[in-house]
């Protein structure tokens, strides 16, 4: 059995882009996160935080990856995020989505990835 923490439209703020003058200002991503956990159950029963993962330790891990360094691909920003989270959490599998806003006429541009923890 397996259950699922979402977090929706996480802000961060991170230099991103192919161009360098893109890059020259941080700009705002909304990440948003399906994490697939086992049961839990315990932790509810129990009202214990560590029988389950910590959404808010989630959210401060994604926020120190993405000001680590500057990028120029959504793609590898999400990569990292998926490949961090599933290292060091409990995590069965990780569907993630991050949008940015650049591009004129339309709401925004997304990656969206999924991936086991193997």
């Amino acid at each position: 059995m397996s259950d699922l923490i979402r977090i929706v439209d996480l802000e961060v703020w991170t230099y991103i882009g192919v161009p360098e003058e893109e890059r020259a200002r941080p700009q705002q991503l909304l990440i948003s996160l399906d994490l697939t956990v086992d049961c839990i159950a315990q932790a509810a029963i129990t009202d214990d935080v560590s029988r389950t993962v910590n959404y808010y330790d989630v959210a401060q891990q994604v926020k120190a990856l993405c000001v680590k360094c500057p990028r120029k691909l959504l793609e590898t920003l999400a990569e990292e995020i998926a490949a961090e989270l599933l290292a060091n959490q409990s995590i069965k599998h990780l569907t993630l989505e991050i949008k940015k806003f650049i591009l004129p006429d339309t709401q925004y541009v997304s990656v969206k990835i999924e991936r086991p923890n193997t």
